[in-house]
């Protein structure tokens, strides 16, 4: 009970320390937490290592970290929107985890669920199994991947009850749910806040006690590529 705050300060407030992992939700620019990526770039918290699929745009998203150069670490999947990732890891400024994106969501399933390690065929005989367990199973090898635990997870949904019962819209959904459940601390955006009881349980997609701190933001939703093509002449 009282989950609701007033913005990203507040839900921030006594939860960041320097050299903390970090989830952030999103694939591209779609479903990320804006507000509480612009809450980590103002509170001025630096070292930290970030998991997430990828890390937003120059200028945008987990960009803005990366200029700031309060991102010591990424664990990801895709980073190639970011001419400032790339700058930085081509440097040796930036330490990179690199992970098949079946792979790091299930890490973050896992790690929410309580799962310590788990098996996955994905990646073996690869660089991605190097130093890496290996093991068969009815002959064939799987290689150990680790569950992901993060001490915050930063979340975007589309909307909340009072409790913090989250509901997901269409693509924004992504990663979101996963990391709601694999961090010691969740904080939460969303665009509207409904009273309690008002959502449809069987249309709850994470329940609220995963939620510790919830707030309505305010959203740019950037566009990560616009194509456009001439209108053909009638």
């Amino acid at each position: 009970m009282g989950k609701i705050v007033a913005d990203a300060a507040a839900a921030l407030e006594g939860v960041v320390f320097d050299g903390m992992t970090v989830m952030s939700g999103g694939f591209g620019l779609c479903g990320i937490p804006e507000n509480l990526i612009a809450g980590l770039k103002a509170s001025g918290v630096k070292g930290l290592t970030v998991i997430s699929n990828n890390a937003g745009v120059d200028g945008f998203g987990l960009g803005q970290l990366l200029e700031t150069r309060q991102i010591a670490k990424m664990i990801s999947s895709y980073v190639g929107e970011n001419k400032e990732f790339e700058r930085q890891y081509l440097a040796g400024e930036l330490e990179l985890e690199f992970n098949p994106q079946g792979t790091l969501a299930e890490r973050i399933r896992a790690g929410g669920a309580g799962i310590p390690a788990f098996f996955t065929a994905t990646g073996v005989g690869t660089l991605v199994a190097d130093g890496k367990e290996v093991r068969e199973f009815d002959g064939r090898k799987y290689v150990m991947e680790t569950g992901l635990v993060a001490d915050l997870a930063i979340v975007k949904a589309w909307k909340a009850d009072e409790r913090g019962n989250l509901v997901f819209r269409k693509t924004a959904r992504n990663f979101n749910p996963m990391m709601a459940t694999a961090g010691k601390v969740t904080l939460v955006e969303v665009e509207e806040i409904v009273p309690t009881g008002s959502l449809d349980p069987d249309h709850i997609h994470t329940p609220g006690v995963y939620v510790d701190r919830l707030f309505i933001g305010q959203f740019e939703k950037r566009i990560e590529q616009r194509t456009i093509r001439q209108r053909e002449a009638v």
